[in-house]
Order: C-alpha cells, then structure tokens, then sequence
C-alpha cells in the first residue's frame, strides 16, 4: 500500500523501463525496415523513370507487366531451381559435418572447423573471381580433367547453361556450408552427453541416435537454418553477377541480377516496375519463411 501512494507500483516501474528500452529499437526498425517496404509498395503501384512517375492505370500495372516479362520468370525459375538443388544438399552437408566435428575424441578439430568455416569469410566478389577463373574454359578445372583423361577436349563451363548453373550451385555449398554448420555444432554442444549415453544403453546404432535423437534436438536449429539459407538463396545476386552475367543467354540470371539490371544497369531504371518485383520477392520469403515456422512447430 505505502508503494502504491509514493507513485507507481513495481510492476508498472518494471513496464515502464521494458517500454523505455523497447522504443528506441522499435522506431529504427520501423525507419530502417517496415518504412521502406511500406515505401517499395507504393512506388511499385507507379510507372515511369527516375523521379518522373506518377499512379499506373490500371495501379496493377506492373504487376501484370511482371508476368509477362519472359526474363523475370526466367529468372524466377533459376533461382528456384538453385533453392531446390542447393538448400537441401548444404543443409545436410553442414549437419553431418557438425555431427563429425562434434566427436570429442577428435583430434585437430580446431582446425578441421576453422577449414570449413573459412570460405564463409572470404570476400563475396574474391571467391566469384577465383571460381570464375578455375572454370574458365582453360582454367584449373579443365586442365586437370584433360590431364586425367577423363575429358579429350574443354569445357565451356561458364558458356553452357546446364553447366553454368552447377558451378554456381557448387560455388554456394562451397561457401555457405561452414556458415550452416557452425549454427548446428552450437546445437549438438548444447545437447546433453548423457542423451547419447541413454541411446546406446538402449541399443541404439550410430544412424538411429542421429536420426531420433540428434535430428529432433536440433529441429529449432534446421528451420532457422532453413529460413535463413532460403531468404539468402531467393536474393541471390553476387555469384549471377561476377561468375556468370546472367548468361549465357540469361540461363542463369537471378531474381535480384534481373531487378538491379532494370533498375542501375541501363541508366534511369523503372522504379515503379522494380519495386514490384522486389515486393514479390519480400512476399515469397515472407511465405517460405512462415510455411518453414510452421512446419517446426512442435507445440500442440
């Protein structure tokens, strides 16, 4: 009673600092992320160039400008192609190397993380040139498989669309494997020993206690994972830019290749139209994402 009468109540104090805290965040992200997107939406509802643009009659115009564009679906159907190849095979990658990593009676596994991880840091430009160059018709590649015998002439990797797109695909497990990686060796380190102890009493072989103990341990782990590699995948730009251009004959563009290239790379881009094909974008991670949330769930 006494605290009540001198001002506010503990619990209200305890509010109050929670909101003082809270505020500051809030309104830069809201600045710095919903703004913007609500920004995007309204500029996609536009047609025109540059600052010259003015409401689209029909407002939908761009959206069904989109639809019958043949290269953005093309580059919709690229980068869902390297989302269905890629993802899965990085994600597993990572997960088996964490779960080999994780044996305390490893030895060097100090090195054998830092070796994994370490393409992770290298520069997103850096590593596109050095793939670029690796498989370039007289690059590495083709030098060691002539030298095998296994081929009689070069390869055009980078010049052939089926070929241009599994350098790119292998490009992205090469690099982003680590990253997944580290997230789930954190995860195996937080799961008690005793769990692995209790399986093998229990007559569990090596696949069983990875497949029903350690997989449902780090299903928390896989859909963020999960969310994070295909949000990264669906805005895929670098390695379409620097290892490909796009081509051959626009094969390999993605998505964000084909928005930057309406917007920036012909001079005073149609903003009202690349708005509308970022805001698809936005809405088919924001799907994923949610589907993903969905399917690890594991409340009643």
């Amino acid at each position: 009673m006494e605290n009540r009468r001198k001002g506010m109540t503990l619990a209200n104090k305890q509010l109050a600092a929670g909101w003082a805290f809270l505020t500051p965040a809030t309104i830069l992200i809201f600045i710095m992320s919903f703004y913007p997107i609500i920004q995007a939406f309204i500029t996609s509802l536009k047609k025109g160039k540059g600052v010259n643009t003015v409401f689209a009659d029909p407002l939908t115009y761009n959206y069904t400008r989109m639809f019958q564009d043949g290269i953005f679906i093309q580059s919709m159907k690229n980068t869902f192609f390297y989302l269905i190849i890629e993802v899965p095979i990085m994600l597993v990658l990572a997960i088996l190397l964490a779960q080999l990593l994780n044996n305390k009676d490893l030895k060097f596994k100090g090195l054998f993380r830092t070796c994994i991880f370490l393409p992770c840091a290298t520069s997103l430009v850096s590593y596109s040139i050095i793939f670029k160059s690796m498989f370039a018709t007289q690059g590495l590649v083709n030098t060691v498989l002539m030298k095998m015998g296994l081929i009689s002439e070069n390869i055009n990797f980078l010049g052939t669309p089926g070929t241009a797109k599994a350098v790119i695909i292998i490009a992205l497990i090469w690099r982003w494997t680590g990253y997944n990686m580290v997230f789930y060796l954190a995860g195996l380190q937080n799961i008690e020993y005793s769990v692995y102890e209790a399986a093998k009493i229990d007559g569990a072989t090596g696949w069983k206690t990875f497949w029903y103990v350690t997989v449902p341990l780090l299903k928390p782990t896989i859909v963020m994972t999960a969310i994070m590699s295909i949000n990264g995948t669906l805005q895929l730009f670098d390695e379409s830019m620097n290892l490909t251009s796009g081509g051959p004959a626009n094969s390999t563009i993605t998505m964000s290749h084909y928005i930057y290239n309406q917007a920036f790379g012909q001079g005073v881009g149609a903003l009202g139209y690349t708005s509308a094909m970022a805001f698809l974008v936005f809405i088919m991670v924001a799907i994923l994402a949610f589907i993903n949330l969905k399917v690890g769930d594991t409340r009643d």
